[in-house]
């Protein structure tokens, strides 16, 4: 995250200040499975179909060199976001990681609280989770994302800014699991369709970036079956364990590292109604999965939030959407299609 920080301002008497905040991405950088509860309300999903023609273009587009080379955005202007609303409740509901657990790594217990280093512990995660590349206002641009157990088999959770920004939906939108160095060690599985809440598309609501897309076969092979799914789970509360993970590319991270973040959450009592970690990941981390019921040895658990934004104030705490009733509605959407 480089640049001027610029200042949201949303009215909110307690505060009696205006407080900035920053989205964490870098440029250049249904079916129901068992578990998971029916759609909770009549809010849908917002859904953007990709041609053909445009999903070979982005997997050819994303070289080794282009994906090495992301540089980060200037920061997000938050100025005309509401948010005001909580989410909306609805029943608590899980969904079981689908990803293979054997391999793993044999290492000692990582560090609890912990606010950002290098992941070394192997397990399912550096599988199912990546960096999600697109091109933004005709710029290469990079987040995170995670595979997630899914009836299509197919679904990958992100930020909703990391899809849709300042009422465009990203181009060459592409997600590489395992990514290092440049290297795509699963392949470059490209969008067929985006997706994020509709309080995000509308006005960029931050309790509500959460985003989706659901990526097209790759040699004949489907998402979760070559890299595994982690769980979910929606509407579960707040002050709870959780792990974040992502690649920051803006310093002092380079985009090249897979990096954790993990501590007890709060709820933040400031503008939104998101969970908060200590955290100092930077752009390029957006859309990073957190976990509840982490299992260190095997690297699953319930996605429970994403990567979103961070105070200017508070550059070493995160903050990620609470998974109410429309991230799951987001959710039902985006593996059904």
């Amino acid at each position: 995250m480089r640049g001027t920080p610029r200042t949201r301002r949303i009215p909110r008497p307690a505060l009696g200040a205006l407080i900035g905040a920053t989205a964490l991405f870098t440029a250049g950088t249904l079916a129901t499975p068992a578990g998971a509860a029916p759609e909770p309300g009549p809010s849908t999903a917002r859904v953007h179909s990709v041609p053909a023609s445009a999903q070979q273009q982005a997997r050819d587009f994303w070289t080794p060199e282009r994906m090495r080379s992301a540089v980060p955005l200037d920061l997000l202007d938050a100025d005309a976001r509401s948010t005001d609303a909580a989410p909306r409740a609805g029943r608590p509901a899980t969904v079981a990681p689908t990803a293979p657990t054997a391999g793993t790594a044999d290492v000692g217990p990582a560090a609890f609280p912990n606010g950002g280093g290098a992941w070394t512990g192997g397990g399912a995660v550096v599988n199912t989770a990546g960096r999600v590349f697109f091109t933004y206002q005709g710029r290469t641009a990079s987040c995170s994302g995670n595979a997630v157990t899914s009836a299509n088999k197919s679904t990958v959770i992100t930020a909703g800014h990391c899809v849709k920004l300042e009422g465009a939906w990203h181009t060459d939108w592409v997600f590489v699991p395992g990514y290092h160095d440049g290297q795509a060690p699963h392949g470059r599985w490209t969008a067929t369709k985006t997706l994020s809440t509709p309080q995000w598309t509308a006005s960029e609501d931050i309790n509500y970036d959460v985003g989706a897309a659901v990526v097209a076969p790759l040699d004949g092979q489907r998402l979760t079956d070559v890299v595994g799914g982690q769980g979910l789970a929606f509407n579960t509360g707040y002050n709870l364990r959780m792990y974040a993970f992502g690649f920051p590319a803006a310093a002092p991270y380079d985009g090249q590292k897979f990096i954790y973040c993990s501590g007890t959450t709060n709820r933040d009592f400031l503008l939104s109604n998101d969970h908060g970690m200590g955290c100092d990941m930077t752009g390029g981390s957006s859309g990073g999965p957190w976990f509840t019921q982490f299992n260190e040895a095997t690297g699953t658990g319930l996605q429970s939030s994403v990567n979103s934004f961070k105070y200017n104030f508070l550059p070493n705490r995160m903050y990620g959407p609470y998974f109410g009733a429309d991230a799951q509605n987001l959710y039902q959407a985006a593996q059904s299609s």
